[in-house]
C-alpha cells in the first residue's frame, strides 16, 4: 500500500529538507497541510507534504486514518499503531529516495493520532530522523517503546491544558518516558487550548524544525 496526499513545494524549487505532516483520526492530509505556510518562508529548501492515512474513516467524508478507534484501551492503540506503522515506514523511505535524502534532513509533524504514529515510527527507525514535532498527542505504546526505541531524535511536546480528547496527562507520560530513555525533550503547553494548535503552538514549532533542520 502506497500513501497519497497533498505537497507544498519548496519556495526556492529545491528539495534539500523535508517535513512530513501526519494528520489525526477523521482529518486528511488538506487539512494539515494548512500549517506549512506558517513555516514555508522561514525554511525555503523545504518541501512540505501531508499524506492522507491508509483507511476511510467511517461517517466522515473526506475523513481517513491510520486505524480505527473503536476502543480506546491502550492495548488496542498499541495495536493499531503497529499495524499502520509499515505503511508509514515505506513511506519515509520512498521519500527520501525520491528526492536523495538521509533522515537527518526529515521531521516528522504529527497531530493527534498522527502524533501518534510519528512517536511509534520515527524512534524505531535505525538511524535518526532530523526530530519529531508532536502536537496533541501521545505515546500509543508505552509498554514496548523503551524496548523498540532505537534511534532518540529530537521531539518537541506540544499540547493544550483543557484538552478534551487527549487529555494533557498523555503529553506528561509522554515527557517523562522521552526524558527517562534520553530524547532530547522540549515541551511546549498551551494554558486554556483544547484539542488544537494555537499561535505559540505554531511559533514554537518553526523554531523547532528550523532548528533540527539546519
Amino acid at each position: 500500500m502506497t500513501l497519497n496526499g497533498p505537497s507544498l513545494a519548496p519556495a526556492s524549487g529545491k528539495v534539500k529538507r523535508i517535513v512530513l505532516l501526519l494528520h489525526g483520526y477523521g482529518s486528511n492530509g488538506a487539512d494539515l497541510l494548512s500549517l506549512a505556510p506558517h513555516w514555508r518562508g522561514a525554511l525555503p529548501d523545504t518541501l512540505f507534504t501531508a499524506p492522507n492515512a491508509p483507511e476511510r474513516c467511517p461517517g466522515m467524508p473526506g475523513g481517513y486514518q491510520w486505524w480505527a478507534l473503536t476502543t480506546f484501551t491502550r492495548a488496542a492503540m498499541a495495536a493499531g499503531a503497529a499495524r499502520a506503522a509499515p505503511v508509514l515506514d515505506g513511506h519515509i523511505d520512498d521519500l527520501l529516495a525520491a528526492h536523495g535524502l538521509a533522515e537527518d534532513r526529515l521531521a516528522i509533524v504529527g497531530f493527534s493520532q498522527g502524533t501518534m504514529m510519528a512517536l511509534h515510527v520515527g524512534p524505531r527507525r535505525a538511524r535518526p530522523l532530523a526530530g519529531i514535532l508532536a502536537y496533541s498527542g501521545m505515546i500509543a505504546d508505552p509498554a514496548g517503546f523503551a524496548a523498540a526505541a532505537v534511534s532518540r531524535p529530537p521531539v518537541l511536546l506540544v499540547h493544550g491544558d483543557a484538552d478534551p480528547v487527549v487529555p494533557v496527562a498523555g503529553f506528561h507520560e509522554a515527557k517523562r518516558e522521552l526524558h527517562r530513555l534520553g530524547f532530547p525533550v522540549t515541551e511546549h503547553l498551551s494554558p486554556g487550548l483544547e484539542h488544537s494548535v494555537d499561535m505559540d503552538g505554531l511559533k514554537a514549532g518553526e523554531a523547532f524544525i528550523r532548528r533540527v533542520l539546519a
